[in-house]
């Protein structure tokens, strides 16, 4: 492996990052110990290598292009990366500690990772944590993600699945509905039903109701002039004022079975699930706190396979 970086372009990009930190030369050079024109002239020097401008510079304020901010997001992780290693190889990484960033599935965010959360963090005072709540597919590298929980994993995304648990889906309505509407005994009687639709945002397709029948999972398509997209608590909502069935994950809904607001039906076809995984990237130094986080959740979730050590 030949050599590509030198100290000085090492300390460039440190310094751009504490710049592009605080938006501010006078705030990265107090932090640097430095003054601003070096950390400015620094900067500069580092935008005549790469032959980009990475900052915007007026009289009163500081901020990043997009090139610059694309660039600031990877240097971000990388200089965080080189600081682990140096800790992990010195023996002064004995406890946990730094930034873990979760991308969660708004709904599965809500109802089971953000519930844990404050365990953990009474567990592991010196890790903080950043989660943001999106239905996309996030790019672990240009977004600086750490880790994702989904329900579905693209394929040959060069990502490692850990399986957090199968979650168990049934099918629901409220009494008001079911009241003039027959409940449904069989899969076929579903034609007969006013099914509200969960349309999926990556893809514009309703996704499938899945049943079990004979001991085996199977799809249906179900009839329904109700289309929700983006989010999946909306069907639910629907769902409570009486618009018809839906499918659903269990976890959703246990509030509003115990309370009678809605209803299983169908409950001699329930058993089919959806799996939902952690997922983060299998070419990149694991941090300890990022390993720490992967555990905790695997063991909290329940099903996941053996922990990282």
């Amino acid at each position: 492996m030949s050599r590509q970086f030198q100290d000085l372009r090492l300390g460039s990009i440190e310094l751009f990052c504490l710049t592009a930190q605080h938006l501010s030369f006078t705030a990265a050079a107090k932090s640097a110990g430095l003054t601003a024109a070096a950390v400015s002239r620094s900067v500069t020097r580092l935008e005549g290598r790469l032959g980009v401008r990475l900052l915007m510079r007026t009289t009163r304020q500081v901020s990043l292009t997009d090139v610059g901010q694309r660039y600031y997001d990877q240097c971000r992780q990388a200089l965080g990366q080189l600081s682990e290693a140096e800790r992990e190889a010195t023996g002064q990484q004995l406890k946990p500690s730094g930034l873990v960033r979760m991308s969660l599935p708004t709904s599965y965010g809500h109802y089971r990772v953000l519930p844990l959360l404050p365990d953990f963090v009474r567990r592991y005072p010196d890790i903080e944590i950043e989660t943001q709540l999106t239905n996309r597919n996030v790019d672990f590298t240009d977004e600086g993600f750490d880790l994702a929980v989904r329900g579905r994993v693209l394929p040959d995304s060069g990502l490692v699945a850990r399986k957090l648990e199968d979650a168990p889906l049934l099918i629901v309505g409220a009494p008001s509905y079911l009241k003039h509407h027959r409940p449904p005994r069989t899969a076929d009687d579903l034609a007969q039903h006013e099914c509200i639709q969960f349309v999926l945002p990556s893809s514009g397709q309703v996704v499938p109701w899945l049943v079990q029948s004979e001991g085996h999972t199977i799809e249906i398509s179900t009839p329904g002039r109700l289309r929700c997209a983006e989010d999946i608590l909306a069907p639910i909502t629907l769902a409570r004022a009486g618009a018809g069935l839906v499918q659903t994950y269990r976890f959703l809904v246990e509030d509003d079975l115990r309370d009678g607001r809605l209803v299983e039906v169908l409950a001699d076809h329930a058993g089919a699930s959806r799996p939902f995984s952690l997922l983060y990237p299998g070419n990149r130094h694991m941090p300890l706190r990022v390993r720490t986080m992967i555990n905790f959740l695997v063991d909290a979730l329940g099903t996941g396979p053996q922990r990282l050590r």
